[in-house]
């Protein structure tokens, strides 16, 4: 049996990013494991027929030691079990994953670009960046490569800087949505109206921004409007605190959630979708889900986030940390019922168009299917 590893950081990244991959993998005959942090969701993994290996990563630390700790890992596991295809989601599985695929010559090496982060936020390569680029330059030089892009931007970097050749790349716009599943959604006709933002609590995501700009739209709507901050908390170093969040979340106006399973739910009740990140995003999961269920987004002008909304049509393209362009934005789409419908049904039309879940797993099984036949 054809044999593929799939390598996330985490199994929660697993479920809601790539489960409907595997599934359909394992419908062609792919016997297929899933290689990631358990964070006690194992048996979600497994109950699709999957085997899942728990693996030493820290997804957001840099720390030598754990770094080192994570490549012999992935090495001494490919080297024992020999996989056909290994797929490689996320800079730090690309690159200790893609060396370890490299040296022991596995036939077929898959890696998903799904965000480059804070690393290359600021658009400068530090020494720290360019290295991790000429691993990924080395790891890549062979056959049997391809590397899945989110957005140009990123696909424009990486060719740059000859990290991969141009008939290594492949594109999906974003992991895709079941749009069955989330299906549009009519706007809440009572109560506040209702802002919501999903992500993990960091910088790089403009929490902060947005959280100023409630606070400033306080004084005219008051009870009128809620915002709700649906993510966890992160250790990494541009985390928001705990305290932070505590202290401008008063559980009323401003409602911070924490983590949450029920996210299509709270996008139904909500109206507005507020996502000011100027992290470097793929493409955000969460706005692909709010355009989905036909909800106007307020997102910055940054890799990723702008492949999400055509400016003025589904939403409105904001600048990166700029609290007062955020806030008047949201102000028109709170004062006017007609426009965040009409943008909504757009988001619709988009997400329909663009980011259907059947696109995103039908270019990854080509994709295994021409790995698969180089490697006979």
């Amino acid at each position: 049996m054809r044999k593929l590893f799939i390598v996330v950081n985490e199994d929660r990244f697993f479920l809601s990013h790539r489960k409907a991959v595997a599934v359909e993998a394992l419908r062609r005959g792919f016997d297929v494991t899933v290689v990631a942090k358990d964070t006690g969701r194992r048996s979600e993994v497994e109950a699709i027929g999957a085997r899942m290996v728990d693996m030493p990563i820290n997804p957001t630390g840099m720390n030598p030691l754990q770094e080192l700790r994570t490549f012999r890992f992935l090495r001494s596991l490919y080297e024992s079990e020999r996989p056909d295809i290994v797929h490689h989601v996320g800079l730090k599985n690309i690159l200790w994953g893609g060396l370890a695929a490299k040296m022991l010559g596995v036939g077929g090496v898959v890696g998903a670009v799904s965000g480059l982060g804070g690393l290359f936020g600021d658009g400068k390569l530090s020494v720290v960046t360019r290295g991790i680029l000429g691993v990924m330059r080395f790891s890549n030089n062979r056959e049997g490569v391809r590397v899945i892009f989110q957005n140009t931007d990123d696909e424009a970097l990486f060719l740059e800087h000859k990290v991969v050749s141009p008939h290594q790349v492949e594109f999906t716009k974003g992991s895709g949505i079941d749009l069955d599943d989330f299906r549009y959604a009519p706007e809440p006709a009572d109560g506040p109206v209702t802002v919501i933002f999903t992500a993990r609590m960091v910088k790089e995501k403009g929490v902060c921004d947005l959280i100023e700009a409630a606070e400033r739209l306080k004084p005219e709507f008051g009870s009128r409007v809620t915002f709700l901050l649906c993510g966890r908390l992160t250790p990494n170093k541009s985390g928001i605190t705990r305290e932070y969040m505590h202290e401008h979340c008063d559980g009323e106006y401003i409602c911070w959630l924490g983590e949450r399973n029920d996210v299509r739910e709270l996008l139904e009740k909500s109206h507005i979708m507020a996502f000011p990140s100027y992290y470097r995003e793929g493409v955000p999961k969460s706005l692909i889900e709010a355009s989905a269920i036909g909800r106007p987004i307020v997102t910055c002008d940054s890799t990723g986030c702008r492949d999400v909304v055509d400016d003025g049509v589904n939403g409105f393209l904001i600048e990166p940390r700029n609290a007062d362009m955020l806030a008047e934005r949201l102000r028109r789409l709170i004062m006017d019922g007609e426009l965040r419908r009409k943008m909504g049904h757009a988001s619709r039309l988009k997400a329909e168009r663009e980011f259907s879940i059947d696109k995103v797993v039908e270019t990854h099984m080509n994709i295994y299917e021409s790995l698969i036949s180089g490697i006979r």
